[in-house]
């Protein structure tokens, strides 16, 4: 009798920017606080670019790590890759270049640090992400093209989808239509950044500030199910999503009026574990 597949794990990493300012401007949390407050709200792991100061406080605590840059260029890549291996790192998200980058030059940008990184032993992964050459489905898709025909592999994508819908002002209805139109590439990635988002922003809040979740974030969460099903209906490459609640407080992400997101993040891992539990059920 053939045994069934065992459930993959969901590993859900807190970012450090959504701490900033936490709990006020004049007395933020120091770095070592903050990452034990992380592990206090059953966070896996945490979710910046790693310094030797982070990792010792994740790795007394049992935390896991997982990195990310901003990627000006190959050159500026590379030894930033070095650094994070050396600390231990094995996940890193990078955003390539910037939005004027032409598509044929990013991919060939992408192959070569996602080779170099996999000579390192990281498994990098592309971010579509604003202001860099994969800001808009358009450019996504000709990057991801062009890579597969140099390398003969699927481009290994950090999944933020909310640019995209800001950029095509999609409407809930449209959601799983318009931003799961990419299967093999969502079910070949390890990475997700889910920032809860809606036509218009980029961060919608998660609750009122009262406890109570907000329509926008509702609607978010019915499309994450989505995706969590539709990646769970792929190989599920190494048995673990990497997935991070990406609530911000700076690039204006986060509106004055809204609620802080620390406190947000931490309802949105909640929510978000929620709905994966219903994706494995399906």
């Amino acid at each position: 009798m053939k045994t069934k597949d065992p459930s993959p794990d969901l590993v859900m990493c807190a970012a450090t920017w959504s701490m900033i300012g936490y709990p006020s401007p004049r007395h933020e949390w120091p770095m070592a606080r903050k990452l034990r407050a992380m592990k206090d709200a059953g966070f896996d792991g945490v979710c910046g670019f790693i310094t030797p100061e982070i990792k010792a406080t994740a790795d007394k605590l049992g935390l896991r790590m997982m990195s990310g840059f901003d990627a000006q260029s190959v050159t500026d890549a590379l030894p930033r890759l070095r650094r994070q291996r050396e600390l231990g790192v094995r996940f890193v998200n990078i955003q390539l270049l910037n939005h004027s980058t032409p598509p044929a030059r990013a991919a060939q940008a992408a192959a070569q640090i996602i080779r170099a990184a996999h000579k390192l032993g990281l498994s990098a992964h592309i971010e579509t992400h604003r202001d860099t050459a994969t800001e808009t489905p358009e450019k996504f898709d000709e990057v991801a093209r062009l890579y597969r025909q140099a390398t003969g592999e699927l481009l290994p994508v950090t999944w933020d989808h909310s640019h995209f819908t800001v950029s095509k002002h999609l409407m809930p209805a449209d959601y799983s239509a318009r931003l799961l139109a990419w299967p093999k590439l969502i079910r070949h990635s390890q990475m997700f950044h889910l920032r809860p988002f809606n036509s218009q922003h980029c961060q919608v809040p998660v609750t009122d500030g009262h406890d109570i979740l907000t329509p926008e974030f509702r609607d978010y969460l019915s499309f994450a199910e989505e995706l969590f099903a539709c990646w769970l209906g792929g190989s599920r490459p190494g048995g673990e999503l990497w997935v991070c609640p990406e609530m911000g407080m700076s690039h204006g992400y986060h509106l004055s009026n809204q609620p802080h997101a620390w406190p947000e993040a931490i309802r949105a891992r909640t929510e978000l574990l929620g709905a994966w539990q219903r994706a494995l059920q399906r």
